[in-house]
């Protein structure tokens, strides 16, 4: 299932809920449908609690903000100790390429969270961005930060 990605293996949880492939979220405590973003997210996800030391209960899935009078769903959010949203990530599946058009759907949320990262993945090459708001530049990073770095 996670074989073919760039991150370590981990074992989710799969089950058949009303005749489809389901895959459990365990921020959102749900059984989601199987597709291959989801796949990427939920990996991602164990990726940064496991091996980055993220509190899962500081990651929001599928965050709700409102941009432009309308309603947007950045795929996580990661919030440091205090509630406030330090992390920006958006996945695509393995077979969408990262490209310009994704670093901007990403900076768009970044205009309402105003985080210091946002990360970007489609499960075979992650980007991180650290943000400088006093330049107004970002710079890429080799690594996803620990989260006792954020």
């Amino acid at each position: 299932m996670t074989d073919n990605l760039n991150l370590p293996p981990f074992e989710p949880k799969i089950s058949e809920q009303a005749g489809k492939i389901a895959i459990w979220d365990p921020i959102r405590k749900i059984w989601t449908a199987f597709t291959p973003e989801e796949n990427v997210r939920q990996a991602f996800v164990s990726y940064l609690v496991n091996h980055k030391g993220y509190p899962l209960s500081h990651i929001a899935n599928e965050q709700t903000i409102g941009l432009n009078g309308m309603s947007r769903r950045c795929d996580s959010v990661v919030y440091d100790k205090c509630g406030i949203p330090k992390v920006i990530v958006e996945y695509k599946r393995p077979n969408v390429a990262i490209t310009q058009k994704v670093f901007d759907q990403i900076a768009r949320y970044n205009i309402v969270l105003h985080v210091d990262y946002l990360i970007v993945s489609n499960g075979l090459k992650h980007y991180c961005v650290r943000m400088d708001y006093d330049t107004g530049k970002y710079s890429f990073l080799l690594d996803i930060p620990l989260y006792q770095e954020l």
